[in-house]
């Protein structure tokens, strides 16, 4: 089966060997993305809820350039190098998704690219 490889201005470019979205099918691979806003690729001002905002807004971008939105993630994961900030993440998602909640992972970590704090990749399912 053929890939579409999905990219938008509107999300961070890779800063590595990566594609921001693979798309097989009706079913797309979202990378991680962390809170860099696109325009100047720096991270995002503000507190961790400040972060996990501009994370699902690149999530959005790339899912909107894929032809789908937030709410056709099926599978989301989220890394956290600060498991007290999961009520956040909890907080904030819920400005993003409605029920059905996707199939979901949040796990700690040590550390993440430029030190982001929190870093969210998925698997959306569109069609």
């Amino acid at each position: 089966m053929p890939r579409e490889i999905i990219a938008t201005d509107n999300a961070p470019a890779a800063i590595g060997t990566y594609s921001q979205a693979v798309k097989v099918g009706d079913t797309v691979y979202l990378s991680g993305q962390i809170p860099l806003v696109p325009a100047t690729m720096d991270m995002v001002e503000g507190d961790i809820e400040a972060r996990i905002h501009q994370v699902f807004k690149n999530l959005s971008a790339v899912c909107e350039a894929a032809g789908g939105q937030l709410q056709d993630i099926v599978k989301l994961n989220i890394f956290l190098t600060d498991l007290g900030h999961f009520a956040s993440v909890n907080k904030v998602m819920a400005e993003y998704f409605e029920q059905p909640y996707p199939a979901r992972a949040a796990i700690g970590v040590s550390q993440l690219p430029r030190d982001a704090g929190v870093e969210m990749d998925g698997v959306m399912v569109i069609g």
